[in-house]
């Protein structure tokens, strides 16, 4: 198996496993809407659940649109990950990392779209009664990989995005 893969299922699988452990014990232990202070203030546990995307997106709509929508969308994105993966070298570890965390998070909310309808946020970040949306592990690794690939993009001096591999 090639470097890069072995990379990808290392973080990946890591990712997935990280965000259902927690989205389970969260499930388990913290009622519906409550909130537990982690820092007074500034960071709560908070379960919540949505059952849109980013934001509330398609929040309104069928449960079986959604589910199809979300599925699609999660399959389609793995596939483009995997032809990205394809064309990069083992050493672009950046990149590597970037799309392993952003596969990881799409496939962990996308097990609770199919297991329970809705996905399960309860990061709550807030500065007094200011809250930032509740959000999850899946989520956090999504947006670490997107800055990752951003960073590797604009501050690279070579061109090393989607290099064909000698």
């Amino acid at each position: 198996m090639k470097k890069k893969y072995l990379i990808t299922t290392i973080i990946a699988l890591g990712v997935i496993t990280l965000d259902q452990s927690l989205k389970l014990y969260v499930d388990r232990v913290v009622p519906l809407y409550h909130s537990i202070s982690i820092i007074k203030d500034f960071v709560d546990i908070t379960y919540v659940r949505n059952s849109g995307a980013a934001f509330g997106f398609l929040a309104g709509q069928v449960n079986s649109l959604r589910l199809f929508f979300f599925t699609t969308l999660t399959v389609a994105a793995i596939v483009v990950i995997f032809i990205l993966l394809k064309k990069l070298k083992d050493n672009q570890l950046l990149l590597i990392s970037s799309l392993s965390l952003i596969m990881g998070g799409a496939v962990g909310n996308l097990i609770d779209r199919v297991r329970i309808g809705e996905v399960i946020d309860f990061i709550d970040i807030h500065w007094h009664s200011h809250h930032w949306p509740a959000f999850n592990v899946a989520d956090s690794a999504i947006t670490i990989g997107g800055i990752f690939w951003v960073i590797e993009i604009l501050f690279k001096k070579r061109s090393s995005f989607i290099q064909a591999e000698k």
